[in-house]
């Protein structure tokens, strides 16, 4: 597959969906991948990557990001509150606020820096024990509360439960935006990206699809 073909097919998918071109923004997610495959993606002009890991992308940005200043940077794994100093210095945005402590990590250290990350909250779309994420009827008062601490979240976030349709999730995830006043839906990977996009996806997030197939080693 690749970067071109990711390309063309959310293309096509906003097409489809009567929506205008450049609406969707692409995510590649480049946590776990071989420099070699970063630069070739850099390569091409991609320039919206996705990490979930704070110390890699600690690792492995910062002499990017002199090459490339325009590079922007997503939080999209789990963010520890005690990695919330670095990560509100390293990302440009955080798609996995999911809780009130994490909420008030944030607050004071944005404030600390002068600086806030764009910022999607988690919804668990399928109310699962295991999954991280505010349940559903839970997010309008998790909204105010963060809007009192100073932060201004923009858009949600949703992981679907591995193995059923993502379709029933991708549209409460919409609703909920919708309900709240916020612009920006966070949903969709490589396996179910142009359903997202149908559904309003404004931000798809693709890592093998684009740079083949992760070795944790």
């Amino acid at each position: 597959m690749g970067l071109d073909d990711i390309r063309r097919r959310i293309r096509a998918a906003e097409q489809q969906a009567g929506r205008a071109p450049g609406s969707v923004t692409l995510i590649a997610v480049s946590k776990v991948q071989p420099a070699a495959r970063v630069q070739a993606v850099l390569d091409q002009g991609h320039r919206v990557f996705g990490e979930n890991y704070v110390q890699e992308t600690q690792g492995k940005w910062p002499a990017w990001r002199v090459r490339y200043p325009d590079v922007s940077l997503h939080m999209i794994g789990p963010l520890q509150s005690n990695k919330t100093r670095a990560a509100v210095g390293l990302f440009d945005a955080i798609h996995t606020l999911d809780r009130m402590t994490l909420a008030r990590k944030l607050a004071q250290h944005c404030a600390e820096q002068g600086r806030q990350p764009q910022l999607f909250v988690q919804v668990n779309t399928g109310d699962e024990p295991q999954k991280a994420g505010i349940l559903a009827d839970e997010l309008p008062g998790f909204l105010r509360q963060c809007r009192d601490l100073g932060l201004s979240p923009e858009g949600l976030m949703c992981i679907p439960p591995e193995g059923l349709d993502p379709l029933p999730h991708f549209r409460l995830l919409r609703r909920l935006a919708q309900d709240n006043g916020l612009a920006l839906l966070s949903m969709g990977m490589s396996a179910d990206f142009e359903t997202a996009i149908a559904e309003g996806a404004t931000h798809v997030r693709v890592g093998s699809a684009i740079f083949g197939a992760r070795d944790y080693g």
